[in-house]
């Protein structure tokens, strides 16, 4: 059994977490870290995670940027390997999760769904059918109207794993508003709609002569990403120093 130390664990993700560990009979939530120590997990909730010395084999985070630098540090000295989840790091941030690696195993990925990181294989190969045929490439993301940054991370990380798949030969289009002419064969648009309570929409788009693809995924909530990051914790769990990602969970 894999046993996980959940940082974040009182917000929104923490407990979408710890109710797909307790039915799961693989895993098992030996401690929380979290600022607010205000209800009942039914594992021993730490708010300073340099005072949590329970044995472990992962750590799940699901927390805020401000936290991280700390969580690295204690993954760190304590060998424990870390999903890494939390989003909007600083560029020294990145780099400090980078030299991390070098002493612990850490997996980052830019979404946590399995189903999005699926996609993102097969997208590969269906750029190299359609591109070379001369299809348009665009991409049309959806989020609720309270997300703050667009286009979202998910919908570049979708449009490089087309590109990487390409030799980078497509230039990012946000906005073509203010440029009036027609659409370059080397254009890969992104669109961003903000609205209501979506959780999360992206669909590719390949568009031909009289023929159009579509590749989509939608999240209903929240617990698709949950549900990622315990299969990632799962994969991580004795893993040695290095960088991984959901493409090493599903490969």
């Amino acid at each position: 059994m894999v046993r996980i130390i959940m940082h974040g664990c009182n917000g929104k993700m923490g407990q979408i977490i710890t109710g797909i560990c307790k039915e799961d009979s693989d895993v098992n939530i030996v401690a929380g870290i979290d600022v607010i120590d205000n209800r009942e997990n039914g594992y021993p909730v730490f708010t300073d995670i340099e005072k949590c010395d329970v044995e472990a084999d992962v750590i799940i985070d699901f927390a805020t940027a401000s936290a991280v630098d700390k969580l690295l540090d204690y993954s760190k000295s304590r060998k424990i390997p870390v999903v890494l989840c939390t989003t909007g790091l600083s560029p020294e941030q990145v780099n400090k999760v980078s030299v991390t690696s070098n002493d612990v195993a850490v997996l980052k990925s830019a979404n946590m769904s399995l189903g999005i990181n699926t996609i993102m294989k097969l997208l590969q190969d269906a750029a190299n059918v359609f591109a070379p045929a001369g299809y348009d490439i665009e991409i049309v993301e959806k989020h609720h109207n309270q997300k703050i940054d667009a286009p979202s991370g998910t919908a570049i990380a979708l449009a490089d794993s087309i590109n990487e798949a390409r030799n980078n030969e497509y230039e990012y289009i946000y906005d073509r508003s203010q440029v009036r002419k027609k659409r370059d064969k080397k254009e890969l648009g992104i669109s961003a709609v903000r609205g209501g309570t979506i959780v999360g929409e992206h669909e590719v788009i390949f568009a031909g002569i009289d023929e159009v693809i579509e590749i989509k995924h939608t999240a209903y909530s929240k617990s698709v990403f949950a549900k990622g990051a315990v299969e990632a914790a799962k994969f991580l769990a004795g893993k040695g120093p290095g960088m991984y990602d959901m493409s090493d969970v599903i490969g």
